[in-house]
């Protein structure tokens, strides 16, 4: 069967669930993936109140539309951060934040990472997809010259509170799939190898396959599947492009999203050079069994226009795989 393709309503939170739902729908979305922040999956609400998760279902099912992710994408950012400051404190929650102290946010952070892996069973919800935060980040460039033994302290650090994290998600039979992303603890092939092996003794821990991040660092998004096939536990679907020409960089120069000044930018799914369809191709030839789920984040293209584009283009390469090869169609029966 081909793949469900759901939109992630993580750019849609100035709308309300029954909004973005009612849009999705008319433009031939199979379902959602939830956004735990601006009212669209509520975790304290899904603990507390029996009737909510029926609600938020109820909502969903009068769309023909289904969920089996939610995001938790803000919260999870901070279980392993640092520095932790103003950014953390424009995204998180006023409880989590607290008063600022770091460490107590990262704390606070963990704890609700792991009530976000109870609201998810209680949704029936597959997969919580998100980020890990990084104590190492910052040193990437590796100047000043870092501290014999920087980088294992920072990825020991990942593996103590993640560990905890996963004893969470083990109990609740939830996975957890990491969107692997410049700022987290793997944001490249590498990175993202040795985090795998750090966490080998969790299978409930996996990865979020956003190829977008990686085309414009140049790695091969195709190698990627096939090198980690089975910790896909979900995709989202975001194009990217790279505008080398010389004077942009590939860093960004902190110029904002949509600058034309950019050496490389996110578009809507169509509108760049990831190679969707080999992409596709070899997430059936691994097994894939999750979700497409479109992210918009093009600051060019108006984001109406932006879904339902990006929708349209998977849905021609949404393809159901071959049952047999073209050689064995040859073979005639007498």
């Amino acid at each position: 069967m081909p793949y469900p393709i759901t939109l992630f309503t993580g750019q849609f939170t100035d709308l309300t669930l029954e909004e973005v739902a009612e849009k999705a729908a008319a433009w031939g979305y199979d379902g959602l993936e939830l956004a735990c922040w601006g009212g669209h999956f509520e975790v304290e609400k899904a603990l507390s109140d029996p009737a909510y998760c029926k609600y938020v279902r109820s909502t969903l099912d009068r769309y023909g539309l289904g969920c089996r992710v939610l995001s938790t994408h803000f919260v999870s950012q901070a279980v392993c951060d640092n520095p932790i400051d103003e950014r953390h404190h424009n995204v998180l929650p006023s409880s989590i934040w607290g008063d600022g102290e770091p460490e107590g946010v990262r704390r606070r952070a963990e704890e609700e990472v792991k009530r976000t892996a109870q609201a998810a069973a209680a949704f029936g919800a597959d997969v919580v997809v998100g980020f890990t935060g990084s104590s190492i980040f910052h040193m990437f460039a590796g100047w000043p010259p870092l501290p014999e033994g920087a980088i294992d302290r920072g990825f020991a650090d990942f593996r103590t509170r993640w560990a905890r994290i996963m004893d969470a998600f083990r109990a609740q039979g939830v996975r957890y799939a990491l969107e692997v992303h410049p700022c987290e603890i793997a944001y490249d092939y590498w990175t993202t190898a040795r985090m795998l092996q750090l966490m080998e003794d969790y299978p409930e821990y996996g990865i979020n396959f956003d190829p977008s991040h990686l085309h414009w660092q140049g790695i091969d998004e195709t190698a990627f599947i096939r090198d980690f096939a089975d910790k896909i536990y979900h995709v989202h679907c975001k194009d990217a492009v790279r505008r080398l020409d010389g004077r942009n960089g590939i860093l960004a120069s902190h110029l904002p999203s949509g600058s034309a000044r950019r050496g490389w930018d996110f578009v809507s799914v169509g509108h760049g050079r990831v190679p969707f369809e080999d992409i596709i191709r070899n997430l059936h030839e691994v097994g894939y069994t999750g979700d497409l789920s479109v992210e918009w984040e093009d600051s060019g293209m108006a984001r109406d226009q932006g879904a339902q584009e990006s929708l349209g283009y998977l849905q021609r390469l949404n393809f159901e795989p071959s049952a047999i090869s073209w050689e064995a169609s040859l073979t005639q029966e007498h």
